[in-house]
C-alpha cells in the first residue's frame, strides 16, 4: 500500500469497548452480585440462632442486592472520558541547537570590554 503525501492518521485509542464485551461484562457483574446475595441469605439463615445481629445485616444485604445488581446490569455502555481527537497532528520538527546571537564568544568579548 502506497502512502499518500499529507494522509491523515486516525486515532482509535479512545474507542469504546465492543458491544459483545460490554454485555458479557455486565452479565458477569450481575451473576457475581446475585451469588453474593445467595450467600448472604444462606449466612443469615445459618447465623440466625448464633449471632442474630449479623444475620439481620446479611438478610438486609440480601434484600438490597437485587436492586443494586439490576441497576448495575442495566447501566448501559460506559462513556469515554472525553472524545478523542479524530486526527493525529504531525510531530513538530526539533529546532537545531546552536547560538543564535553569537553565543559564548560574544559574551566573553563583552566581559573583557567591561574590564578594560
Amino acid at each position: 500500500m502506497r502512502r499518500r503525501v499529507g494522509s491523515e492518521v486516525f486515532r482509535i485509542t479512545g474507542a469504546r469497548q465492543g458491544l459483545a464485551d460490554d454485555v458479557r461484562g455486565r452479565q458477569r457483574r450481575y451473576v457475581i452480585t446475585m451469588s453474593v446475595r445467595t450467600l448472604s441469605f444462606v449466612a443469615g439463615a445459618v447465623l440466625w440462632n448464633v449471632e442474630r445481629h449479623v444475620a439481620v445485616v446479611a438478610i438486609v444485604l440480601g434484600m438490597l442486592l437485587p436492586y443494586v445488581s439490576v441497576v448495575i446490569a442495566n447501566a448501559g455502555r460506559e462513556r469515554p472520558p472525553s472524545l478523542p481527537s479524530t486526527f493525529v497532528s504531525a510531530a513538530p520538527r526539533p529546532m537545531l541547537e546552536g547560538d543564535a546571537g553569537g553565543g559564548h564568544a560574544a559574551g566573553s568579548h563583552r566581559a573583557q570590554e567591561k574590564r578594560n
